[in-house]
């Protein structure tokens, strides 16, 4: 207040907050310079709003803090929100299960805290593992495991799952998945290959069927896929090829049909090839640009006719296994260039003629089996 404005000790007609005349209808100068004093100006309202505008600046960082660094105050109703679905997930998947006889699922309640479920691992809440391998659980893999898109490892190898393998294709994160030593049955669903960050593909040592999906060579970060012991059919797609970070292929046991195909032969980074137990054929040129590969396992397999000398190209080869066919001819004698083979195994075939001497060269190798042919003469 101004200091040379004294106000009036007492307001002659107000009546609802409204000045009235004095009796005499008029008014005198001092009521109306005490009523205009009373009322703020334009000067002091602005000053006023300014005063309230600096507090709430004031008060703003104070506002972020709680929501910033006290992220556990503002993100809460998310995230338990998100455990919510995964829980509800992860209930519908222990429902499905008709045997836990080890109690593996017994800390599985709503009143256990998620992350803290057996085989169960979390980021920033999230559910981003399930490793339940070898629990002794049966029953069928719920679909609700599709609903956990945070996950990266899926591990139920050996336990005794059956049915078939339920959709996962949301599961856009999934680097690692393995399924491997149960009784799923059904074919693999090409809707898996929308799960484009998979790394690791282990379906073997079950009951499927079918043909490998084509949406296969979708899976460009592929490293290692394992389908072996199923009832895989009809030919090794030519999809593949697009996998090119591909390391291992293990295939065995199965009924795959028709020529290995050349497309194979690109993988910079392929390792460990093996497609014993079927009934494939082999080109004839194969070998030529595996020059990564250190294990080959052709065994019990339909080839025939001779051996293709271009294997003797593969420098990098620790394990030749060609055993179980109905290869003819000589052992080729470009066998003495894989300077690092341990292990030569050519027996139950049908090689006929002397053993190379070219073999007395190979240094590291440790296992040779030639047994069960025609050859003639003793070991260089």
């Amino acid at each position: 207040m101004h200091p040379a404005f004294q106000p009036p000790t007492q307001l002659t007609g107000f009546t609802a907050g409204r000045p009235q005349s004095p009796a005499g209808g008029g008014k005198t100068m001092q009521e109306r310079l005490s009523f205009r004093a009373i009322r703020p100006s334009k000067g002091d309202m602005a000053i006023s709003q300014a005063a309230r505008l600096a507090t709430m600046l004031m008060l703003l960082p104070l506002l972020l803090i709680s929501c910033g660094v006290g992220s556990i105050l503002c993100s809460s109703m998310t995230t338990v929100h998100d455990n919510s679905t995964d829980m509800i997930s992860l209930l519908d998947f222990k429902r499905a299960i008709t045997n836990n006889s080890r109690q593996a699922l017994r800390s599985w309640h709503a009143s256990v805290p998620l992350c803290s479920w057996e085989g169960v691992h979390c980021s920033s809440g999230r559910v981003t593992k399930l490793y339940l391998s070898d629990r002794g659980l049966l029953g069928r893999i719920s679909p609700s495991l599709g609903n956990l898109t945070f996950l990266r490892t899926l591990d139920l190898s050996q336990n005794g799952f059956t049915g078939e393998l339920p959709p996962l294709n949301r599961l856009h994160r999934l680097e690692y998945l393995d399924l491997g030593h149960n009784s799923l049955q059904g074919t693999i669903p090409d809707t898996l290959t929308n799960c484009s960050k998979l790394r690791i593909l282990d379906l073997s040592a079950n009951l499927l069927m079918g043909e490998i999906p084509l949406g296969t060579g979708r899976l460009s970060n592929l490293r290692k896929i394992w389908l072996s012991s199923n009832n895989l059919t009809g030919a090794i797609p030519p999809s593949l090829k697009n996998n090119s970070q591909l390391e291992d292929i293990v295939l065995t046991e199965n009924k795959l049909m028709g020529t290995i195909p050349d497309e194979m032969g690109i993988f910079p980074s392929l390792v460990n090839l093996d497609l014993a137990g079927n009934m494939l054929s082999v080109p004839s040129n194969f070998g030529d640009t595996l020059l990564s590969l250190k294990h080959l396992c052709l065994d019990n397999n339909n080839f025939e006719g001779h051996l293709p000398a271009s294997l003797g190209n593969i420098s990098e080869l620790r394990l030749l296994n060609l055993s179980s066919n109905n290869f003819i001819g000589q052992v080729p004698g470009s066998f003495g260039n894989l300077a690092l083979l341990e292990y030569l195994i050519l027996q139950r075939n049908n090689f006929w003629g002397f053993i190379p001497i070219e073999l007395g060269d190979l240094k590291q190798l440790t296992h040779l089996d030639l047994s069960d042919n025609n050859l003639q003469g003793g070991v260089p």
